[in-house]
């Protein structure tokens, strides 16, 4: 008897099988990380059984995932525009699916400080790349060149400060929560 394949229940069938395949395991492999029978796991992603909770939990856990993200349905509203601060040459984007997580577009003209004492530490945790030009961090006692291409990840307790070496750079960041609170006064 097959499974009467509503709209959840057909997504969240497709994406084992697409995580299994991503993984390049065969129904044997994850059947057996998922410790259920490998007949149990071809009839849960084809329809020929019905999806138990427990079973998706073990699942997830066998794909690396979560069971929210395995059931998770898209989004009405997946399209985020950007605030826009002209001012300071910001645009910001939240990311929905993480709220304590922003996306922050700046272009910069000025070298970093010159003085260590202009450096800032606060909790959280910073990623960047260089959109285009040249950028120098300054992390702690050392200076770093990020050319076009290059991403630097860092913990922001280090005292930090970036800016652009010969001539204007583009920068993409993604700021945690604590290191988003600890550039507010930066650009809002």
């Amino acid at each position: 008897m097959t499974q009467e394949d509503g709209g959840l229940d057909e997504l969240v069938r497709r994406r084992i099988r697409a995580l299994r395949v991503a993984q390049g395991w065969s129904l044997a492999e994850l059947a057996s990380r998922a410790h259920i029978s490998q007949s149990t796991l071809s009839r849960i992603e084809n329809g020929g059984r019905r999806l138990a909770l427990d079973q998706l939990v073990t699942l997830a856990r066998a794909l690396d995932t979560s069971l929210d993200q395995l059931v998770e349905t898209a989004a009405d509203d997946i399209v985020t525009n950007p605030l826009i601060d002209a001012a300071h040459g910001v645009m910001r984007w939240p990311m929905k699916a993480e709220p304590g997580m922003t996306v922050v577009r700046r272009r910069m003209t000025d070298p970093p400080p010159d003085s260590p004492a202009r450096m800032r530490a606060h909790p959280g945790r910073e990623w960047l790349v260089v959109l285009s030009g040249t950028a120098v961090l300054l992390l702690g006692n050392r200076r770093l060149r990020v050319e076009t291409n290059q991403a630097v990840e860092f913990p922001t307790m280090l005292p930090h400060a970036i800016g652009a070496e010969g001539g204007p750079c583009e920068i993409l960041g993604v700021f945690d929560r604590d290191a988003r609170r600890g550039h507010q006064s930066d650009d809002a």
